[in-house]
């Protein structure tokens, strides 16, 4: 982009080269040592006590109210605003008084960054204040951030203006809608509680934290349209994970009886208020474990974050209550799109599917198969219904290449769904550890690919070779942790939960 300069940041770039006059470096290399932080101060300090009297404390400056030889600023660090008092008096070296007179009167702006120490006290209005004895600049804002303004009517009707809030420039800015919008920080502050929460868990039941590839040469684990790229030294194509669920496996058959990962995946499809190309999961893969007991056990671990981040189970979701108590309720596909259409799915062959689904106005062809048929019926027709958390059981075969076949219903596999105000949140299996079923799965979805399904799945040979060596009982599950962050902080939108969603290209000016 060319670089277009406002009058305001012409100016700005003039207080440079007073700085410079004053012999005063603008971005100085020196450390400045801080023992506290704007939370910390609000919280206790004791105006009768009368402790926290040597206080350090740096961050941007965000509010600056001249009083002839004194100011009061507002200064904002990591976890929250408080209010300073400086007087010239306290600032002067001798009669020296260039410090307040030409610094803080002349050369701050909003947004610069500031170190004081001083002592905390209370003004006559009851505010937590910490009279500066001591103040050091750090750093200048070369431009003005939003600064938003209310009027009011002689109605008393209040109209905000200049708010920073066009999502494109928010996401596109997301360090300015960090600092200007109330909220926006406490948002990915829950964001990170919440996966601690889930890896204290986790931990706390054996689980090993591992990595695997991002980068590999068969794009497994899901029916995803990946992304490509050419490794040069060894003169090959490779794909961006679409997810880490075969290298997780391996690592069961290795020997680990309890392995996860918070992995990035990259899928090339759509981009909407649920789908970002790049995104979180966790997986995690248990060995003597079944779905049933995945589901006992990541109800559990989705009722102990809404604890740890809201302190309750009932958590507000848009215009919806969702309680995170457990147990769930759990229901079959094949029943859920019966109560949903009058129809028995379950006998029907894959020509009949594609009527039934023309009859409801869905988007099919001839390259979809049954799975993909009954898939569209259930994410179509019932999938936003489901607001409450719900295990949805038991799909079909097709629908399923990596699962292991049901203990007693024909056709089906041991698999589950968890929806939560009407999205998928998690997926889960009794992984199949048949490695001739595999094959034969694998080359099932061959055929799809031949078809024209630009999402069916590669052969991994390597990871049959890895079956064949033998791999216990196994329960595995992947949860999308951009989703959830969504509903743990109640954001409409996972662009408000990742820092730096997918935009185009800024155009140049």
């Amino acid at each position: 982009m060319s670089e277009h300069l406002s009058e305001q940041e012409i100016i700005r770039r003039d207080k440079l080269k007073e700085f410079e006059r004053l012999g005063i470096d603008p971005y100085p290399a020196d450390l400045f040592e801080v023992n506290c932080n704007s939370l910390q101060i609000l919280n206790e300090y004791d105006d009768e006590q009368k402790n926290l009297q040597e206080v350090s404390i740096a961050g941007r400056l965000m509010a600056l109210r001249l009083m002839g030889k004194a100011a009061f600023a507002g200064l904002e660090d990591q976890r929250g605003r408080i209010q300073l008092y400086i007087s010239r008096n306290d600032l002067a070296k001798g009669e020296d008084f260039t410090l307040f007179d030409e610094v803080v009167k002349k050369l701050v702006d909003i947004g610069d960054f500031i170190g004081v120490k001083g002592y905390v006290f209370k003004t006559k209005t009851g505010e937590t204040t910490i009279h500066v004895k001591e103040f050091k600049f750090l750093g200048k804002a070369l431009r003005p951030l939003p600064v938003v303004k209310e009027t009011k009517d002689e109605a008393g009707n209040v109209t905000i203006h200049d708010a920073f809030v066009d999502p494109e420039l928010r996401y596109r800015q997301r360090y300015v809608d960090l600092v200007v919008n109330t909220g926006v920080k406490e948002t990915f502050l829950k964001r990170t509680k919440m996966i601690q929460t889930i890896r204290d868990y986790l931990n706390e039941h054996g689980g090993i934290e591992v990595d695997t590839p991002v980068l590999q040469n068969i794009p497994g684990g899901a029916a995803a349209r990946p992304f490509i790229t050419h490794h040069n030294a060894l003169d090959v194509p490779f794909y961006l994970r679409i997810a880490n669920e075969l290298y997780l496996k391996r690592l069961i058959v290795g020997g680990f009886d309890f392995v996860y990962e918070f992995s990035r995946n990259f899928r090339n499809e759509g981009m909407d208020r649920t789908h970002n190309p790049e995104f979180t999961v966790l997986e995690y893969y248990v060995a003597y474990k079944d779905y049933f007991w995945m589901m006992d056990f990541t109800e559990k671990l989705f009722e102990k974050i809404a604890l740890a981040l809201h302190g309750t189970t009932e958590i507000k979701v848009g215009e919806q209550t969702i309680s995170f108590k457990a147990p769930f309720k759990r229901i079959g596909i094949l029943e859920a799109i019966q109560e949903k259409t009058g129809t028995n799915v379950s006998e029907m062959k894959e020509d009949d599917l594609r009527e039934l689904c023309k009859k409801y106005h869905l988007d099919v062809n001839n390259t979809m198969g049954k799975g993909k048929l009954i898939d569209e019926l259930f994410s179509e027709l019932c999938e936003g219904t489901f607001v409450q958390p719900t295990f949805i059981m038991d799909y079909p075969v097709e629908m399923s290449p990596l699962t292991k076949k049901h203990r007693s219903k024909a056709g089906l596999v041991e698999r589950f769904e968890l929806m939560i105000n009407g999205k998928e949140i998690a997926n889960a299996y009794s992984e199949l550890n048949d490695p001739i079923d595999q094959r034969a799965r694998f080359e099932e979805q061959v055929k799809l690919m031949e078809r024209g399904d630009d999402e069916a799945m590669f052969i991994d040979h390597d990871f049959l070779r890895a079956l064949e060596y033998g791999m216990p009982p196994t329960s595995g599950i992947g949860i999308g942790i951009d989703r959830l962050a969504m509903l743990m902080t109640n954001q409409p939108s996972i662009q408000e939960v990742l820092f730096f969603p997918q935009m185009r290209p800024e155009k140049s000016e």
